[in-house]
């Protein structure tokens, strides 16, 4: 893209950003956010799409593999902390890519700015991949003809969605959806709430052991943990809202001890339900005739067409700031985002695959902006003692490991189902 060496696009774009789950913030006016409502978009921030693939993530690598879960969530947390002592440093730094820069210069701005824009671009294929998927299971049988073409199962469901949300895409203003999509934390106690229903109420039962341990599907789970955990994009945004800075770190606290018991829950409820016949979103094994599955399924659908446009047009925004031609701009923009759809959708029909998606997500994108450039920066702009170097390292050593091996393990698999 050409739109990395924009030091204005944070302004417009990037305090929007939201990663799989990311939601907008509610500020009081003139006043900043207080402890509870930053809590709440911090867990909102935390609260995704990932919730319906965990209890697969934890099929992958086993019961003892849940104790990953919380290592993650321990790790993330305490990058999330790292962030904010790097924005302590000095009052100019209110977002990510400022982080890099004071860190690194323009080139640590660049940098962060491109993954946090794939980061995004990528949670909105899988925004389409999961409508497909759901969508497909509730009708099974849908068909479209056009001429002699014939569009069958989750491709009719994926071009469909992607024609509903592409004129929200068009709306500069995103107050509205914002709005809507606050939804997230309620939307994730009724999908948490519903699971537990099919299988204490309708019969499914808990009664599956699953394994204790699986060496072969470790990286996947870990990389499908980090993708869950991934908020650091909007934490800087999110404690410059708060009224009081200071308790930024309890803010953390809660919200990663919330959202972990919220994961961990779903992740042993789905196991004890399906055990290894998991499949990547835990919507596709729930029986479609019960009240309580339909009502998962439904919740589970309306968050990514509330939160598509919010993921996308952080990425328009950042492409229109370069445009060069400004008595064409407002047409150049539908075009751009337009143009941002179609190729989600292309990606989403070409690799209609969630779990691996989301682990090649997980992987790269979501290690490198939760994990490893958080201690990055903060080694960089800070002086830690020696024992906090040694821990940091270690930290490093084990985010590139997952970053590397997660990588190569989604990409083999994507490669090899097309």
């Amino acid at each position: 893209m050409l739109t990395w060496h924009s030091k204005n696009m944070e302004s417009h774009s990037v305090e929007k950003i939201e990663t799989q789950n990311q939601i907008p913030q509610i500020m009081e006016p003139s006043k900043g956010t207080s402890f509870f409502r930053t809590c709440f978009n911090g867990i909102n921030a935390l609260s995704g799409i990932g919730i319906i693939s965990v209890p697969y993530a934890l099929s992958q690598g086993g019961w003892l593999c849940l104790m990953l879960l919380f290592l993650v969530a321990i790790i993330c947390c305490y990058t999330g902390l790292l962030l904010q002592k790097c924005m302590s440093v000095s009052p100019s730094i209110n977002t990510y890519p400022d982080i890099g820069e004071f860190a690194f210069g323009n080139k640590g701005r660049i940098l962060i700015s491109i993954f946090l824009y794939l980061e995004l671009y990528f949670v909105a294929i899988e925004f389409l991949i999961l409508e497909g998927d759901n969508l497909q299971k509730l009708f099974p049988n849908a068909k479209i003809h056009f001429g002699c073409v014939k569009i069958v199962g989750r491709e009719v469901f994926v071009l469909l969605v992607a024609l509903i949300i592409l004129p929200t895409t068009w709306l500069k203003s995103l107050g509205l959806l914002a709005y809507v999509s606050i939804g997230g934390v309620l939307a994730s106690i009724v999908l948490v709430f519903s699971i537990f229903w099919v299988g204490a109420i309708d019969g499914i039962g808990f009664e599956e052991n699953g394994v204790i341990w699986r060496w072969d599907g470790l990286i996947s789970a870990i990389s499908m943990y980090t993708f869950c955990f991934c908020g650091h994009a909007v934490f800087p945004t999110i404690c410059n809202s708060m009224k009081d800075r200071s308790q930024f770190p309890k803010v953390l606290f809660v919200c990663f001890i919330l959202s972990t018991i919220i994961y961990g829950s779903m992740a042993t409820m789905g196991y004890l339900m399906y055990g290894q016949n998991l499949m990547s979103q835990i919507t596709l094994n729930l029986p479609t005739g019960k009240i309580s599955s339909k009502i998962a399924i439904y919740t589970t659908l309306v968050n990514p067409i509330t939160k598509y446009s919010l993921v996308v047009s952080p990425i328009a925004m950042a492409i229109e700031d370069k445009l060069p031609l400004r008595k064409s701009k407002f047409i150049m923009s539908y075009f751009i985002r337009t143009f941002l759809v179609i190729s989600t959708v292309i990606v989403a029909l070409t690799i209609p695959f969630f779990g691996y998606v989301m682990t090649f997500t997980g992987a790269l994108l979501g290690v490198t902006v939760s994990i490893l450039l958080p201690c990055l920066c903060y080694l960089k702009i800070k002086k830690p003692s020696y024992l906090e170097v040694m821990f940091i390292g270690m930290i490093l050593v084990f985010g590139s490991s997952i970053a590397i091996s997660g990588t190569y393990t989604s990409l083999k698999n994507i490669i090899s189902h097309v």
